[in-house]
């Protein structure tokens, strides 16, 4: 069996950056598991090719629900990373810190270190943000952050001004000073191309000599000696290898494999392990537990002003688009379609930011099973106005389905349980509704398609949202911090309760969700979870 001093299990948005820590000095040796394959792909490095990412199960885990009663009997769809950089790899490169509270929530619910002041360092600490460094950004690190406010479609500015006109203010950085407001996204790329974990925290480090990178190896077992673990058992092309820590194992394979790969070791509800014939290794309720996701809907606009869908539809639109990438790489093809939001209050006595909010000049009224062509919208102008509450009540739970370490999770997001998530729900959807009856966006609005304006009553919202609405992937929670085990699966140092050289490093860990995307919260996670693993073993 080879020893290294470290296995880090997931070479996704938090392992990547865990791994180049690990082995920046040279002292210790690590290996880097990860059950995908590279992401060497054009329609990969290419930032509006994510549409293909979207159902590509060579490359994505495809994870499904089962039917949900809350929305309507439907499924949930829930696309993961099956890549190197796991889901930064495939996902629409929006770059969102969160809130201040989210982290000084994350702190009062008893886990030291990890307020707001706590953490802005480890943020500023990887980023590269193309507007420079101040009190709240930081430059020169290794993920390129970019402003693209000059690039996005001329109809984003017409949504900020009617966003304006509804009260909402427009903010000059919403990862910065003012977090509250309106503005253009900013988003993970590099001259063009994604920046993902993999290309801003892996690739420049691939060649270090103490860094082994195993690709198509899926992790089956987390192996122990008494409540100590002391190794890793995967499988490559049908072969089971087994791999010696002699310092830890640090699990960074995401909130839905990480849970699961606890529970198939051995660590998980004392009920669900027994009845799958799993001998309980520890005995820790919640593993798996505590799942929290965001939930969103759109609204289709058709419009009367040009958006994306007239240069996208047409061939000659999109060959001249490609034609553009190709050459300068820049243009549509070079964005995500999420090109404005912000974060507000949706209605004005409420207290905190509690939605998110989305404006995506291009529309696709008639998706395709299975199939997500961003390059084939409507052949209508049209866009998007959506929403997401920032901060659901609700939880749920990823449980394995049997003793097979290779069957898909049993998923239940639980969503809209909690009274409050349906009306966080209702009054985010009438934000979107007041932002396009001003001026502004009246202008340029023909009609609203879905869910149409006969649909008005709250009765009426509610059964759309029950129809329309799905998860904007932002799964977290599931080992979540806490400092007792009843109630979190790591403590503040991210070592799971009761187990010695064992910690999850992902946005598994989050006590709560944060508002907004989570791949910038898991790599600031990644980035203190690796200062703490180093400074442990010094």
């Amino acid at each position: 069996m080879e020893a290294f001093d470290f296995i880090v299990v997931g070479a996704g948005t938090a392992g990547c950056l865990v791994a180049n820590r690990l082995t920046k000095s040279g002292q210790f040796r690590v290996l880097l598991l990860e059950a995908g394959g590279s992401d060497r792909r054009f329609m990969v490095r290419m930032p509006i090719g994510y549409g293909h990412s979207f159902y590509n199960g060579r490359i994505n885990w495809k994870y499904e629900t089962g039917p949900l009663e809350a929305l309507g009997g439907r499924s949930s769809y829930w696309p993961r990373g099956k890549i190197i950089g796991g889901s930064s790899s495939i996902n629409a490169m929006v770059y969102v810190r969160g809130q201040r509270r989210d982290f000084d929530d994350w702190r009062a619910a008893g886990n030291p270190g990890w307020g707001w002041d706590d953490v802005l360092p480890y943020f500023k600490s990887f980023e590269d943000f193309e507007g420079g460094a101040d009190d709240y950004r930081g430059a020169g690190g290794e993920l390129r952050v970019i402003d693209i406010s000059k690039d996005v479609h001329p109809l984003c500015e017409t949504w900020l001004q009617a966003a304006e006109e509804a009260g909402f203010h427009r903010t000059k950085d919403y990862n910065g000073r003012d977090q509250e407001g309106v503005a253009v996204y900013q988003i993970t790329t590099r001259k063009g191309m994604r920046e993902s974990a993999a290309t801003a925290f892996l690739s420049p480090v691939w060649k270090r000599p103490n860094l082994r990178v195993v690709t198509g190896a899926f992790a089956t077992k987390i192996l122990f000696e008494g409540s100590r673990a002391n190794g890793i058992e995967y499988v490559v092309d049908g072969k089971t290898i087994s791999a010696k820590a002699r310092r830890e194992v640090i699990v960074s394979a995401g909130a839905v494999n990480s849970p699961m790969l606890l529970q198939h070791s051995g660590l998980g509800p004392g009920e669900l392990l027994q009845q799958h014939d799993i001998p309980v290794i520890r005995a820790l309720p919640a593993v798996g537990q505590h799942l929290q996701d965001h939930l969103g809907i759109d609204y289709l606009y058709r419009s009367l002003k040009p958006t994306l869908n007239s240069l996208l539809r047409p061939w000659w639109g999109r060959a001249l688009l490609g034609a553009r990438y190709l050459i300068f790489r820049n243009g549509p093809l070079s964005l995500s379609v999420n090109q404005a939001g912000g974060f507000v209050r949706s209605t004005p006595d409420q207290p905190h930011v509690d939605t998110q909010l989305y404006f995506s000049p291009v529309s696709y009224s008639k998706p395709v099973p299975g199939v997500r062509r961003l390059m084939s919208p409507d052949p209508f102008p049209g866009f998007f106005i959506g929403i997401s509450p920032c901060r659901p009540k609700s939880r749920g739970t990823i449980s394995i389905r049997s003793c097979d370490p290779l069957a898909p999770p049993a998923i239940e997001p639980n969503y809209l349980a909690a009274l409050d998530d349906i009306s966080e729900m209702l009054s985010s959807v009438r934000v979107i509704r007041k932002i396009a009856e001003q001026p502004a966006m009246r202008a340029a609005i023909k009609e609203e398609i879905q869910p149409g304006a006969a649909t008005q009553s709250e009765e009426a919202l509610v059964a759309d949202i029950r129809a329309r609405s799905g998860s904007v992937f932002h799964a977290s929670c599931t080992c979540r911090m806490a400092p007792d085990e009843r109630d979190g699966v790591v403590d503040h140092r991210l070592r799971i309760h009761g187990i010695e050289a064992l910690r999850v490093v992902d946005a598994s860990i989050f006590p709560n969700v944060t508002s907004g995307n989570i791949n910038a919260p898991t790599m600031m996670v990644a980035e203190k979870g690796a200062a703490m693993i180093l400074e442990d073993n010094r």
